[in-house]
């Protein structure tokens, strides 16, 4: 299998090129360390404990735990190259969970995969690969980094239903420039493959399903270990304000969320707004979900000119991981909601209405394969 790798990477030799690869334990990076040491890499290897690992030891489809740092050691010895373990679990918690927890209390869903590549993986551990004398961090993540002519380019995996474009768009220009993604152009499949022809006995290993810090998908039991009093009671609302009936925190409700309201009605009910501030759910009927749109914060731009065109621009947008591309018009937006400004919020105009635009998650911008950026989204515009 070809690696898919930017023309800089051969610069020098691959015997005088030393990459860092971020070994999660499991078959993409195990892969990714393996072929690039094959090829002639100077690789070196680096684990990241992120939280107790005594809890997940023995639990599959988790990373970044006991049984994974165990499996990367052993993928690491058996094609012989350095291996290291990094503790950021206090690190971790502080801002990754602890911001996990705070996103739901405040009614939003968060994505803390995103939360950790910013914090953790493509910043700290981007620092100690520098420290390590490394021109490259090197992931398993399926999507593609280019070079371009205004620098480093961010596009989507070439086998789409594996890409992982989405949760890297925050990832700042400066950090892209550093950072290899090998697996960009191939399937899951070539991967477990190529995991076989190398010997390497995670081959089979499952993918991670559920957030590492959250085993078996329980993360109410986390929030209520994170923040105390998560679970508070309040009240289900329709959309005039007129009391339906009780919840029992709003962590529990997501946007669009059909089931387990609990409410009895003519027609379904579906969550229509996390209302933090007053303990309150809203809910409505389906046709109340679509949004014609939104507006989103803290934008990272990573096409060219440094930052969003003040005339504004129209792409494709994803409004989360799994959804279709759809077509928008992006206008910049300073802390007033006025046009243009301070290049950190903008205003998203959908082509067609969408239903489930949930606050927390993120609105990412792709002109055809390419990943132009994206922000946060925080609120709904009113129709």
């Amino acid at each position: 299998m070809k690696l898919d790798l930017p023309q800089s990477a051969f610069a020098k030799p691959p015997s005088e090129t030393r990459v860092v690869v971020a070994m999660s334990g499991g078959v993409d990076s195990s892969v990714t360390a393996a072929l690039l040491k094959e090829a002639g890499f100077d690789v070196v290897g680096v684990t990241l404990q992120l939280y107790d690992h005594g809890v997940a030891i023995d639990k599959p489809g988790t990373c970044c735990a006991g049984r994974d740092i165990q499996d990367a050691r052993r993928v690491a010895d058996h094609i012989g190259i350095p291996h290291y373990v990094l503790d950021f679990e206090e690190r971790f918690k502080k801002q990754v969970m602890e911001n996990f927890a705070d996103t739901y209390l405040m009614g939003e869903t968060p994505i803390p995969c995103v939360t950790c590549n910013d914090t953790i993986k493509f910043a700290d551990l981007l620092d100690r690969a520098k420290d390590l004398g490394a021109v490259a961090l090197v992931t398993g993540h399926y999507t593609r980094r280019l070079d371009g002519a205004d620098g480093a380019e961010l596009h989507r995996g070439c086998d789409h239903s594996r890409d992982q474009s989405y949760f890297l768009f925050s990832t700042s220009k400066d950090a892209l420039d550093m950072l290899w993604f090998p697996l960009g152009n191939c399937t899951k499949d070539e991967a477990r493959a190529e995991a076989v022809r190398l010997g390497l006995d995670i081959a089979q290993k499952p993918d991670s399903q559920d957030i590492c810090f959250v085993p078996d998908g329980k993360y109410l039991d986390v929030l209520e270990k994170l923040r105390p009093g998560a679970l508070d009671p309040g009240d289900i609302v329709d959309t005039s304000g007129k009391v339906l009936g009780r919840h029992e925190g709003i962590v529990k409700y997501t946007i669009g969320q059909r089931k387990g309201i609990g409410i009895a009605a003519a027609n379904p009910l579906y969550v229509l707004e996390i209302d933090a501030k007053n303990n309150r759910v809203v809910v409505g009927e389906k046709a109340d979900l679509l949004k014609p749109s939104l507006t989103i914060r803290d934008l990272n731009w990573l096409g060219e000119g440094g930052k969003i065109p003040d005339t504004g621009f129209t792409c494709s947008v994803k409004l989360r991981s799994l959804a279709p591309l759809i077509k928008a018009h992006i206008m910049p937006l300073d802390n007033t909601g006025d046009s243009a400004g301070d290049n950190t919020r903008a205003k998203v105009e959908l082509e067609e209405a969408y239903a489930g635009i949930a606050p927390g998650q993120a609105c990412v911008f792709y002109d055809g394969e390419r990943v132009l950026g994206g922000g946060w989204i925080e609120k709904f515009a009113k129709n």
